[in-house]
């Protein structure tokens, strides 16, 4: 007998969030940064400088806030878990009782809800209680060195795009290349990451494409405005 096997698209949010969280404000926040430096007037060299310091900078503050940020709610899995644990060796039957109603509320009988709860408990109380009391799940739990890590990958594969544009365009044609480069990145990653969490592709691919050319268009405005001034 074949077995069954199906793949949740909820086991993709931790990992993915990061990610495509961080590929997008590399390409937009490193883009905005050469956009508003070229606008200027600036040297060539200088718009790289500017482009490779906002890599490295973004890369590493991506990685250090999505560190703090998640192992706060590591803290607070943890928290939880040691509280549902003493609970579990205090007061054991109050637990049964309330796991099992847990169960009364989806659909059980009372009989049968209570089963199921001794069942549960008996393998794994704690575990138990964890997924079906505080809703914490393997899949869904918090990993900051991972989201850390994705986010800083992410971050700095994005932001490459309008760096290497850099490298092989000048004047008018470099901000017309990073823009044109960095927008047909960010619909695509829009309509990926749409992809891959189950929602539409051509409204990721908009809306992620939209704040992007905003963002460069104000950047744009503001160089072109104090490179106009000096």
């Amino acid at each position: 007998m074949r077995s069954h096997r199906e793949g949740h698209l909820v086991k993709n949010i931790g990992w993915l969030r990061a990610a495509v969280l961080g590929a997008n404000d590399g390409i937009v926040s490193t883009a905005s940064l050469i956009v508003g430096v070229a606008a200027a007037q600036t040297s060539q060299s200088s718009i790289l400088l500017t482009g490779v310091a906002g890599l490295v900078a973004g890369a590493m503050s991506m990685a250090a806030g999505e560190y703090v940020s998640v192992s706060s709610q590591s803290d607070t899995e943890n928290a939880d878990r040691a509280r549902e644990q003493s609970e579990l060796t205090e007061e054991p039957e109050a637990e049964r009782r309330e796991l099992a109603a847990i169960y009364r509320h989806r659909g059980l009988d009372a009989a049968l809800a209570l089963q199921v709860a001794d069942q549960l408990m008996a393998k794994d109380a704690l575990g138990a209680h964890v997924r079906d009391e505080l809703g914490i799940t393997d899949d869904l739990a918090a990993r900051p060195v991972q989201a850390a890590l994705a986010s800083a990958a992410s971050f700095a594969a994005g932001a490459i795009l309008p760096v290497l544009m850099v490298l092989l365009f000048s004047g008018d044609a470099l901000i017309e290349a990073v823009v044109a480069a960095s927008l047909v990145l960010l619909a695509a990653l829009g309509a990926v990451g749409a992809r891959v969490g189950g929602a539409n592709q051509w409204r990721g691919a908009f809306r992620v494409t939209f704040w992007g050319a905003l963002a460069m268009a104000a950047t744009a405005g503001i160089g072109a405005l104090f490179g106009a001034n000096v």
